[in-house]
């Protein structure tokens, strides 16, 4: 995961009432090869968040923590604040995976895809570089990173439509 790296983030992040599709194009360099780039391109899906509450306070245990901690849970249940947390799930579909080698330095081919990214404007395309034998890896820090990044917008979409 250390080596992964999104190299274009997309300007779209997680969908808060439906499902989203994001395009990938993955760049990695094959173990022993010089010269050589693998160009991975795909798809992977976003279920919309769900909102996972507590039943009644009750439901969030407390373990080993000092009693102040049961009261402030306590002044959360009176002010209606109970703790929420959002469920995000991914859908990798490989089958939609293609890939080609091309015969070029990383740098060269990384300037393209680059320039192909501005010129096309997809708002949906992620652009990331790893480790060959573990590329899906990459997309699995890709999806993390999508998570930290949409949940303040879920969030804030969730309570304007009184959901929170």
């Amino acid at each position: 995961m250390e080596t992964a790296r999104l190299i274009h983030e997309p300007d779209r992040r997680i969908d808060t009432f439906g499902a989203t599709r994001f395009k990938f194009t993955m760049l990695s360099e094959p173990m022993d090869s010089v010269d050589q780039v693998r160009l991975r391109h795909g798809e992977m899906e976003a279920q919309k968040p769900q909102i996972i509450r507590p039943e009644g306070m009750e439901g969030v245990e407390l373990d080993g923590f000092h009693e102040k901690a049961s009261e402030y849970m306590d002044w959360l249940k009176a002010k209606n604040l109970e703790p929420v947390f959002f469920q995000y799930g991914f859908m990798f579909k490989r089958g939609n995976v293609t890939e080609e080698l091309l015969h070029d330095s990383l740098s060269a081919v990384r300037g393209r895809v680059l320039d192909d990214v501005r010129s096309t404007g997809d708002p949906m395309l992620a652009v990331m570089e790893g480790v060959d034998d573990a590329w899906e890896v990459c997309l699995l820090k890709f999806a993390i990173e999508m998570i930290g990044k949409s949940s303040d917008i879920n969030t804030f979409d969730f309570k304007r439509r009184g959901l929170l």
